[in-house]
């Protein structure tokens, strides 16, 4: 917090976070305890971010936003029918994760006096998947993911960091790979034909991109060598056998060139964004699709949806407010 004179008074002003870099505008939980922060900026954005809890864990995962709207325009995403409106400063992703912990505490602590049977376990996992491209806004992002490992500020462990983007271009993982963090890949298809369909603004190949990404994890410590490929499941789209089984190829092609790297496939079903033809694939045709790719030795995991009621679920994060 910060003190100083203004120019035109004698009066002092205290600057603090709520008045000069963000302030919580509304709050909404959902009935699994998913809450999603709406966070109006001192610049008179606002922004998305989700508090995710997991009780059997102990701990929650916070869902932060490295832009207002996002330029990859992806079909399956509502931030990307916004189009990329700003980019957010350091401060302003870190404000995300600084409100997060506040409700977390608050929450916790009204909890703990027998007042309410809900809790929200401290924030001990930052994931960048909410709204943005991370890698359009690669500086920001990095300078702030370094101030979340710092021992000095946040504290949080490499491992539990995760910096996740669509990959616009192959220089994309190296940039953001410079920041202490894993690495998410949103591959959604493998077939070029039928990702550029999914991500329009795709201008590169699969294979492009995956030597991008494989030139950043052999830089990378052994311990950040483990990366995500991400797949918006959806019905009769791209939850096809050939689908899973080039996943298979692709993930065992990036862990066969970089030695100590551990790829893992992480598919979240479709959620509903008023889509005219998109649909959730079935939970037997998600199981059916996660057995051929873990037939095929490589890690899966079906992501649990959290909040969808409250449209804070993975892809429904938007707001039509603006500056």
């Amino acid at each position: 917090m910060k003190q100083c004179r203004s120019d035109d008074s004698d009066a002092e002003s205290i600057y603090t976070i709520e008045n000069s870099i963000g302030s919580i505008s509304h709050i909404k939980v959902s009935a699994d305890g998913t809450t999603k922060l709406l966070v109006r900026l001192g610049r008179g954005y606002e922004v998305e971010s989700v508090i995710i809890p997991w009780l059997d864990k102990g701990f929650s995962t916070v869902c932060v936003s490295s832009q207002v709207g996002c330029a990859q325009a992806c079909r399956f995403c509502a931030t990307g029918k916004m189009g990329k409106m700003s980019d957010l400063t350091a401060d302003e992703i870190l404000c995300q994760i600084y409100y997060a912990n506040k409700v977390c505490r608050i929450v916790s602590s009204i909890a703990e006096a027998g007042d309410s049977a809900t809790s929200l376990p401290p924030c001990d996992n930052v994931v960048l998947m909410g709204m943005g491209e991370p890698a359009d806004n690669a500086m920001n992002v990095v300078r702030a993911v370094s101030t979340m490992a710092d021992r000095r500020m946040f504290s949080l462990a490499q491992s539990k960091i995760t910096v996740s983007t669509v990959a616009p271009n192959p220089s994309a993982f190296t940039t953001l790979g410079s920041s202490p963090a894993a690495l998410a890949w949103s591959v959604h298809a493998v077939d070029d034909s039928l990702r550029k369909e999914l991500v329009p603004t795709t201008k590169f190949s699969i294979e492009e991109l995956k030597e991008g990404l494989v030139k950043a994890l052999k830089s990378r410590s052994k311990k950040l060598r483990r990366t995500m490929l991400e797949v918006a499941l959806i019905d009769g789209v791209n939850d096809s056998e050939k689908d899973a089984k080039l996943l298979v190829s692709l993930a065992r092609s990036i862990m066969a060139d970089v030695e100590g790297s551990k790829v893992v496939v992480n598919l979240i079903p479709f959620n509903d964004i008023g889509h005219p033809k998109y649909r959730t694939p079935s939970e037997e045709n998600v199981l059916g699709f996660q057995k051929i790719i873990t037939d095929g030795d490589v890690l899966c995991y079906v992501r649990t949806t959290r909040g969808d009621e409250e449209n804070a679920a993975c892809g429904q994060l938007a707001t039509s407010r603006s500056k």
